[in-house]
Formats: structure tokens, C-alpha cells, sequence
């Protein structure tokens, strides 16, 4: 891969969302971009380390090897099963240490179980075979709004999730790509899931803003987002462990978001069986909470013991849509066990960066996406790069 200047150039300076904007062009730093193409190409991991494949093209695809040489082709279809053979890839009748598929005309590429745009690099890694998605930047965001927000949603909320998507991208690739694969597909990162995801209100929101990204100081900010805070927004540092200037807490507008409020009920018997170690129940209490209610610590009680569990552990456990949760007993009279609980919750995700339904109600409600960003993300400056 050979090496591309990424320029900036400001749209604004200011987190007042009604602010003029105005450009100042700097040059920002390198990254790099795939040889003979004029925009960014990501490299994105959709299987790694499995035992095979499905791989496949749309249309005629010419089957390299890791040298770049075309070593057969491939029919269209989505049937070829690639699998490691003595540490070396396997597909068809073609045996190489790395392989490329790329699809002749506008053809699409089958990876494990759905269409991508762009080629597919295969490698021996992890003990199996990983297979790489090489996209352009711009139409990966086609399909990432659309997996991360509903398409048909307002245009200012989809724009604002494009730059937000964008920005979060180039921040997680410059801080984590290592020598195979830039980002993965899933919540890790962020959603990925092909042509299937991708609509016209993706393209019109990722064409609109084109290269648009979020910066503080010059540098590609961390762009996190979450489906609905429950009516307000966590410092990041009160989630996780550093604090970021821009990703501050502030008022929701999510109000009628489906997964505003939201209750879960468990029996005895599942919350033992979740919760484990301290034998029946008998109540959960927070012991650290965020200035605006998301459990850090919970101490649980039961008849056998007690023990202190992080507030995200209880949520992968219970299935629970966030940490912003209280959980009452239910007993039935003259028991001293409860019988059953209820958790009443607020929010889907972890509540820090822009709620992806406080965006929809402002988009709403006239905000464009301008100010629906320079709200969630306090101090940030709007600004587009360049690959050249």
C-alpha cells in the first residue's frame, strides 16, 4: 500500500450549534490508502480465524494470489467454500499463502453469509482463515448508517450520524489497525453489514456530507454513539476511564424513543442461574452510580454470600438494553426468599456521544445535523478531509 495525504479543512470552529461557519485549511497528517485509488479504502475484517468460508462474486471475479497474480477465476456465485490446507488458503482447485477475489464490472463479493462491495482478501490467521473486506470509505458508510439508524429516518439525524460514523471510523483505524485489517463489523466497532443495510436515505446522508468528520484540536475525535441515553447523556469518563473534552453529559431528547423506559422480569431460579455465587437472591442493590444514574457497582445479596459486580457485567448477564436500571423484589407473604424481580431500566447503550433518538427528534423537530453534532459533542469543530 502506498501512502496518501489526508488534509483537513475546518467548517467550524465553535459548539454553538447556530454559529456561522466559515473553512480553514490545514494539512493534517498520513494514512494510507490503497495503490491506484482515489479515495480511502478500509480494510474490514467480516470472519477471522474460522475454519472456512463462504466466498463467492456477483459477477466474473479473477482469483490473485498474494503476489498480485491472477491465478484462475471465478464463476458467479456464492457457493466456494475457502479453508485453511497446510497453512496456506485453500479455495476450488487454487492453493496460495494469501488469495484475492475481485469481481469484474460492478460485481459484489459473498462473504460468509451476505453481499459487500469491493474485493475480499483472504490469509491464514488465527489458526483458520480471516477474510478482509476492501471498501471504499464512503460507500462502507452506506451500509453502516443503515445497519446503525434506520434509513427512512429524517435526513439531518442520518447526516449526523454519517459524519459521526466517519469520524469514528478514522479515529478507531488510526489508533487500532494492525497489519491485516483496519476495523471488524460488529458493536465492537460499529455495524457493518453490507449492501443488505444500505437504502436511499443512506446514500443521500453519506453523499451530502462527503468526508465530513468531527475534530478537537486538530485531531479526529473519538465519535462514539448509542442508541438512547434515557434522558441524558454520561461524561465518558464516568463510564469508562478517560475523560475526552468533547464527549461531555448533557440533556437528552429521547423522550419518546421506544427504549426510553423499559421493564424485565426474572424468577428466582433465572437470576441464580445469571447471577451465581451467591445462592438465592435476596436483593440488588447500587453501590456507585453516575451522576445520572447508570450503575458502576452493584452489591448483590443472597442467603449463601455477597458479592460486588460491575454494572456492565449484570447487563451482558441479564441481557439488560443498559446499566441505568433499578431492581425490585417480589415476595410472596410470609417468604423471606423473593419469588421474582423486577428491573425497571432507561436507554439502550452505554449513553455516551450522540443518542442516536435524541438525533431523530431534532431532526425533527428543524435541527440540522450541523447543530445536532455540535451539541452531543461539546467543543468539537465540523471539518472535511481530503485523500490526496
Amino acid at each position: 500500500m502506498s501512502s496518501g495525504l489526508l488534509f483537513i479543512s475546518f467548517i467550524t470552529r465553535t459548539n454553538k450549534p447556530l454559529k456561522h461557519y466559515w473553512w480553514i485549511s490545514i494539512l493534517a497528517w498520513v494514512l494510507m490508502i490503497a495503490p491506484a485509488q482515489a479515495s480511502l479504502v478500509l480494510r474490514i475484517a467480516i470472519q477471522e480465524g474460522v475454519k472456512e468460508v463462504k466466498v463467492g462474486s456477483s459477477t466474473n471475479a479473477i482469483v490473485r494470489d498474494g503476489a498480485g497474480r491472477a491465478i484462475g477465476e471465478l464463476k458467479p456465485t456464492k457457493g466456494f467454500a475457502a479453508e485453511l490446507q497446510s497453512g496456506k488458503v485453500a479455495l476450488a482447485n487454487w492453493v496460495s499463502g494469501q488469495m484475492w477475489i475481485e469481481p469484474k464490472g460492478e460485481g459484489y463479493v459473498w462473504i460468509g453469509d451476505r453481499w459487500y462491495r469491493g474485493r475480499t482478501h483472504l490469509i491464514p490467521h488465527k489458526g483458520g482463515i480471516t477474510a478482509i473486506n476492501y471498501v471504499n470509505f464512503e460507500e462502507y458508510l452506506y451500509s453502516v448508517i443503515g445497519a446503525e439508524m434506520n434509513g427512512n429516518w429524517p435526513q439531518e439525524a442520518l447526516k449526523a450520524q454519517a459524519v459521526a460514523a466517519r469520524s469514528y471510523a478514522l479515529n478507531k483505524r488510526q489508533e487500532n489497525s494492525n497489519n491485516f485489517y483496519d476495523l471488524g463489523n460488529d458493536q465492537f466497532w460499529q455495524v457493518y453489514q453490507g449492501i443488505k443495510t444500505e437504502s436511499p436515505g443512506t446514500y443521500a446522508a453519506v453523499d451530502a456530507t462527503q468526508g465530513q468528520v468531527l475534530t478537537y484540536n486538530g485531531q479526529i475525535i473519538l465519535a462514539l454513539f448509542h442508541s438512547s441515553s434515557g434522558g441524558h447523556t454520561e461524561n465518558v469518563e464516568d463510564v469508562w476511564s478517560n475523560p475526552l473534552p468533547y464527549l461531555r453529559a448533557v440533556p437528552d431528547f429521547d423522550q419518546d424513543a421506544p427504549v426510553y423506559e423499559w421493564t424485565e422480569s426474572f424468577s428466582q431460579a433465572e437470576l441464580k442461574q445469571r447471577i451465581p455465587g451467591v445462592g438465592n437472591i435476596l436483593s440488588m442493590t447500587p453501590q456507585i452510580t453516575t451522576p445520572h444514574g447508570s450503575v458502576t457497582t452493584m452489591k448483590v445479596l443472597g442467603d449463601a454470600g455477597v458479592k460486588t459486580v460491575e454494572g456492565t457485567d449484570i447487563t451482558a448477564a441479564l441481557g439488560l438494553k443498559s446499566t441505568r436500571f433499578t431492581v425490585s423484589a417480589k415476595k410472596t407473604e410470609g417468604q423471606k426468599i423473593p419469588t421474582s424481580f423486577q428491573i425497571i431500566g432507561k436507554g439502550f447503550g452505554h449513553a455516551v456521544g450522540m443518542s442516536q433518538w435524541g438525533a431523530y427528534n431534532l431532526a425533527r423537530n428543524g435541527y440540522n445535523y450541523h447543530q445536532i453534532l455540535l451539541y452531543y459533542y461539546q467543543g468539537a469543530t465540523l471539518a472535511r478531509i481530503d485523500v490526496r
